[in-house]
């Protein structure tokens, strides 16, 4: 490298070793994980709203910023982000549908995600939702501190020997399968691409999403959303599930039309239902609403089935996949801010 390029790297180097990231969306259970992975390395800008055009002006003077999964990158606000100068985008999640991609790359700006952070966090959730679905612990917990102790009503069914129907098996799919594996669930499996471990180890079977849903006691999703999975439960893949079947949905929102959730509940065909995710939940979830009216009609019908159990997208949230999730996107930052190649950036295709 010659004497001129030399210095003009170095200069580059002094220049982008440490930014200012703003932090959209800042949670109280994520801010200290992310101080600590960051370690004064760079200068953060922890901002409590979520980013929005209204919210976009707050990160004027950054060079980075921060985004999770109800923060909204969409062609308005990456344009207003790229006048304020910023050229880096760390997403802290793996899912990045929120981010326009192909107007991220016109204007020049780099993205990168958290791939993983922990599968076992969200496949335990997801069986967790179905334990407490299946045993009817929040109903029984009530009843309790009312000082109600009969047993009626509360009647479950054994795990072992049901059908447990996995529809993706990537990396979060395929923990779940080793869970239910050891509750003595037979495994039915749905994926483009198969984990023959799966099918070597736990005599699991893949098969059509529609004959797993025929056979399926239980059914969890585990897929990304992609065209070709929107709504891939909806009222004709219900008519065709056993009568009575448990529905877990710790993925994406859109997997489900909710509104045919609703009506096989309300119809018998779905005896239970967990959820984790829920389409309409930006501005929703990671919120307190507690003083005001709820205006979703349909998360509100929800909330009124006794069989059904809702948690607002916290499958993700243990120490460890906090960890790892800070621990990487500091990580993306460290290699965007050096302009170095990175693992974990993504590009419109």
């Amino acid at each position: 490298m010659g004497t001129f390029a030399l210095v003009a790297f170095t200069y580059f180097i002094a220049k982008y070793h440490n930014v200012k990231v703003a932090v959209y969306g800042t949670h109280k259970f994520e801010k200290g994980m992310l101080e600590k992975a960051n370690a004064g390395e760079h200068t953060l800008e922890f901002i409590e709203p979520r980013l929005t055009p209204a919210t976009a002006v707050l990160s004027e003077g950054c060079d980075a910023v921060c985004l999770f999964v109800s923060d909204q990158a969409n062609a308005q606000v990456l344009t207003q982000l790229h006048k304020q100068g910023i050229r880096f985008i760390a997403m802290r999640c793996a899912g990045y549908n929120n981010v326009d991609l192909g107007r991220a790359a016109a204007l020049g700006i780099r993205i990168a995600r958290v791939p993983a952070y922990s599968p076992y966090a969200v496949a335990e959730h997801a069986v967790a939702l179905m334990l407490g679905l299946n045993r009817k612990l929040v109903r029984a917990h009530n009843r309790v501190m009312d000082l109600n102790f009969a047993l009626d009503g509360l009647t479950g069914f054994d795990m072992n020997g049901k059908t447990a129907g996995i529809a993706g098996t990537g990396k979060i799919g395929a923990a779940v399968a080793r869970i239910l594996h050891g509750f003595g669930c037979r495994l039915l499996l749905y994926d483009k691409y198969h984990e023959e471990q799966l099918v070597k180890n736990y005599g699991a079977e893949y098969t059509s999403f529609e004959s797993l849903c025929n056979q399926s006691d239980i059914i969890t999703l585990h897929l990304p959303l992609l065209p070709d999975t929107k709504y891939i439960v909806n009222s004709a893949s219900i008519a065709t599930m056993k009568p009575g079947v448990m529905l877990v949905n710790t993925s994406r929102g859109a997997l489900v039309n909710t509104s045919d959730v609703v009506a096989g509940l309300k119809s018998g065909q779905i005896g239970y239902f967990g959820m984790d995710v829920y389409e309409e939940e930006e501005g929703l979830f990671f919120e307190d609403h507690s003083d005001e009216i709820l205006q979703d009609d349909t998360i509100a019908r929800l909330m009124a089935f006794n069989n059904v159990l809702i948690t607002s997208h916290q499958a993700f949230l243990t120490d460890t996949a906090l960890n790892n999730i800070a621990t990487t996107t500091f990580f993306n930052i460290g290699c965007f801010a050096n302009n170095a190649p990175c693992e974990n950036e993504i590009m419109a295709k």
